[in-house]
């Protein structure tokens, strides 16, 4: 990337069931001569990825211990219970918590949502990923709470999954180290918000001379009268802007 308004290299961190491919190909449209890095990472381990300096920036789920952190969230996700096909729930259109008091709930080491565990029956043990507890879905163990992207992430031909009510859910968030907000963090915010490339300019744009203003709009007037024509005569005169005349179209700030 070159020019005094391009930012450096940027490795950006993505955790399991966030998708950043959109924000990546307008990365790159814009910045081809620098297409942005991506660094696979578990929910867990993003935080401190960003904290020591592994990446620049992560898309993961919010922590509960955000210290040193700045995060945009981005968006909330919809939490759904996986299950066998032949499942009783598979009746239901939504789930709620109460539905599962009598069925084993899986609790993966890794899980992503804000509780100390799910609702119904504790399983005998915890598995150590949601891949791995998926797996016993499918073998009859339990049942299982996930964001629904996991669900999809992992999806298998014998299981499905309902949305479930009054359930903790997973917050997706832009996150970046507090006090290095690089240029192209900026630039990659200004992705993520979608604005186009003329507004998303960063931190360079905003190092530009004050001085620099954008002109004022040009208003369109009437015409004057043909010469020795009275004014009084025919149409009147009229000074300025015409009722419902056009306005000069004002120029797209920098």
């Amino acid at each position: 990337m070159t020019g005094p308004d391009a930012p450096e290299s940027f490795r950006l961190a993505y955790v399991p069931g966030v998708i950043p491919g959109k924000w990546v190909r307008v990365w790159n449209d814009r910045f081809p001569a620098d297409p942005l890095t991506l660094v696979q990472a578990l929910a867990a381990d993003a935080p401190g990825l960003v904290r020591d300096g592994g990446v620049d920036a992560a898309l993961l789920r919010l922590p509960r211990d955000r210290a040193g952190l700045h995060a945009i969230p981005l968006y909330t996700e919809t939490t759904v219970v996986v299950f066998p096909k032949d499942h009783l729930l598979a009746a239901a259109d939504e789930v709620a918590a109460e539905d599962l008091a009598d069925s084993v709930l899986l609790h993966p080491l890794d899980d992503t949502l804000d509780w100390e565990r799910p609702p119904g029956l504790e399983a005998f043990a915890r598995p150590e990923t949601t891949g791995d507890a998926i797996e016993l879905v499918a073998a009859g163990v339990g049942l299982l709470v996930v964001p629904q992207s996991l669900a999809r992430l992992y999806h298998r031909k014998d299981l499905i999954y309902r949305p479930m009510v009054d359930v903790p859910e997973s917050r997706v968030a832009l996150s970046w180290l507090e006090d290095e907000t690089t240029d192209a963090i900026e630039e990659f915010i200004g992705i993520v918000r979608g604005r186009t490339a003329n507004s998303t300019r960063g931190r360079a744009s905003e190092a530009k001379s004050p001085e620099t203003k954008t002109p004022e709009p040009k208003r369109a007037v009437g015409k004057k009268p043909p010469a020795g024509k009275p004014t009084g005569a025919g149409k009147p005169r009229r000074t300025g802007a015409p009722q419902g005349g056009k306005r000069g179209k004002p120029r797209g700030r920098a």
